[in-house]
C-alpha cells in the first residue's frame, strides 16, 4: 500500500482505483498511521513504546479469542459469541488512553479493552461458558462481560440500544459529585446514533452543570446489525450530530491505532480538568458478523468487505513496528503463535470449570437473603447455604 502525493486515500501499489477510502467524501478524520505502517507526514503520536508494544500484543490476544471462541459456538460449546474482528485499534487506542481507575461503559465490541486492562482470560472465556469461573456467576448473557470498582471498571453490555450513555452520564454525574478526577467513556455505534435516547445523552452532556467528566465515543462501523449506516440516518458524518448540541467534536480514522489513541488522550484530558463531555467518531468498518447469531454475506456486498481487510488495523500496526525496528517479522510471529497458545491454554481450564452452584440464585439479591426468599429457596428443594457469599464487585 502506498500513499498519493496531497492526499490521504490509499490506493493500490499499481497506482490504480483507491483500496476502500475510510472516509469516502475525503480525508476529514484524523489520521496519524498510513495503511502501510509509516507515518502520515506531520504526524506527532503521543502513544509511547512500551503501549504500543503492549497494544500489539493483545490486539494479537483478541484476535487469536475471537477466532476460538467463534469456532467453539460453531461446534455447540458456547452458546454465542459477539467479535470485534478489524475494529481493535478503535477499541484498544482507547482503553491505552485511560486510567485504571477510569471507567469503561461499552456498545458492543469494546470488551478487549477489559482484558489490556488486566482481566484475567480464563475469567474472559468463562463468562462466555456460563461456568463457575464467571464473576458473574453465569447472570448475563455471553459476550456480556462486567468487571466492578475493584477490577477493570467496565460495566456489561446492556444490548437495549444506547441506553448506556444515559447511565454513563450518571456514572460521570456520580464521579462529579464525589469531587474524583476519573474519566468515563462511553460508546455507542452507528445504529444507536438513531435512537431517541442517543440525543437525549447529548443534550444531557452539552447542557451539565458542572461539566462531567465524559467521553462519548461512536464507534461507527457502518452497519446496524443488517441496516448500513446510509439507511438508518441521513448525516453522512455522525460527529455532525454532537456538534448540533453543541459538543466538541471530531472524527478519527478508528483503524489507525494511533489516531485513536492521540485522540482520545486528548478529549480525556480535556474531561479530567473540568472542559466537559466530547464526541469521537471513530470510523471503521465491521469486517465479521455482528455476531454469531447473524449472516453478513445475506444482506451486503462482502467484496467491499474484502477491501476494508486491506486496512486491516492489526495488519497496519506490524507494518509500523517492523518499520520503526520495534519489532521483526520474526518477532510479530512469535506473538501471534503465543496468543494463540494461550487462548488454547485458557479454554482448556474454563472448559473444565464445574457449572455454577445452585445456592448461588439466592445471593447478592440483598446482604443476606430475606425470609421470604430462603422460604422459596427451601420449597423448591435447595438447602440454603449457612453463610452466603455476596459478590460486591
Amino acid at each position: 500500500m502506498v500513499r498519493p502525493k496531497g492526499g490521504d486515500t490509499p490506493v493500490s501499489p499499481s497506482g490504480d482505483a483507491p483500496v476502500a477510502p475510510p472516509v469516502p467524501e475525503g480525508g476529514d478524520r484524523l489520521s496519524l498511521l498510513a495503511p502501510d505502517g509509516t507515518l502520515v507526514a506531520g504526524a506527532r503520536p503521543r502513544m509511547d513504546d512500551a503501549t504500543l508494544l503492549r497494544v500489539h500484543d493483545v490486539m494479537r490476544l483478541i484476535r487469536a479469542l475471537d477466532e476460538r471462541m467463534i469456532t467453539l459456538q460453531r461446534q455447540g460449546r458456547a452458546g454465542f459469541y459477539g467479535a470485534c474482528t478489524g475494529e481493535e485499534a478503535a477499541v484498544l487506542g482507547s482503553a491505552a488512553a485511560i486510567r485504571p481507575d477510569d471507567w469503561i461503559v461499552p456498545a458492543l465490541r469494546q470488551n478487549a479493552a477489559m482484558l489490556y486492562r488486566g482481566f484475567p482470560l480464563v475469567a474472559y472465556v468463562a463468562q462466555v461458558l456460563g461456568n463457575s469461573g464467571d464473576v458473574m456467576k453465569a447472570r448475563q448473557m455471553p459476550s456480556h462481560h462486567a468487571a466492578g470498582r475493584d477490577s477493570v471498571r467496565q460495566v456489561s453490555w446492556s444490548s437495549c440500544i444506547a441506553n448506556q450513555l444515559l447511565q454513563s452520564l450518571g456514572i460521570a454525574r456520580a464521579i462529579r459529585l464525589a469531587a474524583a478526577d476519573e474519566v468515563v467513556l462511553a460508546f455507542v455505534g452507528d445504529g444507536g446514533t438513531s435512537e431517541g435516547d442517543f440525543h437525549v445523552a447529548m443534550n444531557m452532556a452539552a447542557h451539565a452543570k458542572p461539566a462531567l467528566p465524559l467521553v462519548l465515543i461512536c464507534q461507527n462501523n457502518q452497519w446496524a446489525i443488517s441496516v448500513p449506516l446510509e439507511k438508518q440516518t441521513r448525516v453522512t458524518r455522525i460527529a455532525d450530530k454532537a456538534i448540533a448540541y453543541g459538543l466538541p467534536a471530531q472524527r478519527v480514522d478508528g483503524n489507525d491505532l494511533l489516531a485513536v489513541h492521540a485522540a482520545v488522550s486528548d478529549a480525556v484530558e480535556r474531561a479530567r480538568r473540568g472542559g466537559g463531555a466530547s464526541f469521537l467518531e471513530l470510523y471503521t468498518y465491521r469486517v465479521g458478523a455482528h455476531s454469531t447469531s447473524d449472516d453478513p454475506s445475506r444482506y451486503r456486498d462482502e467484496s467491499i468487505t474484502e477491501r476494508w481487510r486491506t486496512l486491516d488495523p492489526v495488519a497496519r500496526v506490524e507494518a509500523h513496528l517492523k518499520w520503526r525496528g520495534l519489532r521483526d517479522a520474526e518477532e510479530v510471529e512469535r506473538v501471534r503463535t503465543a496468543a494463540v497458545a494461550r487462548v488454547d491454554r485458557a479454554v482448556k481450564e474454563a472448559e473444565a470449570m464445574p457449572p455454577v452452584a445452585r445456592e448461588t440464585l439466592i445471593e447478592d439479591v440483598t446482604k443476606e437473603p430475606l425470609p421470604a426468599l430462603l422460604e422459596q429457596w427451601r420449597t423448591w428443594g435447595g438447602l440454603a447455604p449457612a453463610k452466603p457469599a455476596h459478590h460486591s464487585g
